[in-house]
């Protein structure tokens, strides 16, 4: 009668943990489409200036994702190749985007993903010349790939790494680089590069509750095994009062 009971509590406790693990996979789904679905909310705004969430020199805190409005002169000089795959985005052909230095006239730069080539490409087509106003969405320094900064005009580096760039282009830089609106890019004569955006708000919060839903999962699991366990040991202590008796 006692392992009956046993075997009972230890299977209640697994249907309590599986039904726990699938709440927690249900959790982990709107984690990711939640995420996925503010990123693009909040790249979709209207966009703002660039100095407003971006100033040089200063690190950035709330305008990652955000779409940006900016103005000055590229600098041919500023141009460097940087593998697509590196991006996170899979891509088996190997194209490459073209990073360009753009000189705001507060005298900063920042680093413009202008658009997508071939990765037969081995000079980076040259820039808009002039003033020129653009669109893109701001994103954080990218830290895959070798440390070592790029070299000369149209030189490849592995990743569009800040802290690199700031090694080799004149400063100030923003804290980030943005990347050209579709229609900016086309207008550049490049594809458009593709978007990587980072984790919207509340992603986090999401991921916390999948976790949970997995922490009670394995504590029911805990807790029946226990309680099982206890069961037979009181019922080991009683076995030798029934035989006195």
């Amino acid at each position: 009668m006692t392992v009956l009971k046993q075997i009972s509590i230890v299977v209640f406790g697994c249907v309590i943990a599986g039904a726990m693990a699938v709440l927690g996979l249900w959790q982990l789904r709107v984690y990711t489409e939640q995420g996925a679905e503010a990123s693009a909310v909040r790249a979709a705004q209207p966009p703002i200036p660039l100095a407003s969430v971006a100033p040089a020199a200063t690190r950035v805190t709330e305008g990652y994702g955000l779409s940006v409005r900016f103005s000055g002169t590229y600098d041919p000089a500023l141009q460097v190749l940087v593998p697509l795959s590196d991006s996170g985005t899979s891509d088996a052909s190997g194209r490459r985007r073209v990073v360009t230095g753009l000189r705001q006239p507060d005298g900063s730069t920042v680093a413009v993903v202008r658009g997508i080539v071939p990765a037969s490409t081995i000079t980076a087509p040259a820039p808009p010349a002039g003033q020129t106003t653009q669109t893109g969405v701001l994103l954080p320094s990218e830290e895959a790939g070798d440390a070592r900064p790029p070299g000369g005009q149209g030189a490849a580096m592995p990743s569009v790494r800040v802290p690199l760039l700031a090694q080799t282009w004149p400063g100030p830089l923003v804290d980030g680089f943005v990347v050209l609106s579709a229609d900016d890019a086309r207008a550049g004569g490049l594809s458009p590069a593709p978007l990587e955006l980072p984790e919207g708000q509340g992603r986090l919060r999401n991921g916390a509750y999948a976790a949970q839903w997995w922490i009670f999962g394995l504590f029911a699991l805990v807790m029946s095994a226990r309680i099982a366990r206890d069961l037979g040991r009181r019922s080991e202590l009683d076995a030798p009062l029934t035989l006195i008796r």
